[in-house]
């Protein structure tokens, strides 16, 4: 499963989901709904504002869980 770092990187920011759903024109429910991995897509232009926002790489925003790598490797 892919999960989206957003909450992390965030914090490293000292910045609020209020203030990213400002800055991208979200509503809070939509971003919620990508925190908790209720989504089943992301836009290449909402990862790449994400990035841009959150000051990381695409490698920091979206990280693959150990249930996922064990299951390929097998």
């Amino acid at each position: 499963m892919v999960k989206v770092n957003i909450e992390e990187l965030l914090k490293r920011n000292r910045r609020s989901k209020y203030w990213l759903c400002q800055k991208m024109n979200i509503t809070s429910r939509n971003l919620n709904r990508i925190i908790r991995g209720e989504t089943s897509s992301i836009s290449f232009k909402y990862i790449e504002m994400f990035c841009y926002l959150l000051d990381c790489t695409p490698n920091e925003l979206l990280i693959i869980s150990e249930d996922i790598k064990e299951e390929i490797i097998i």
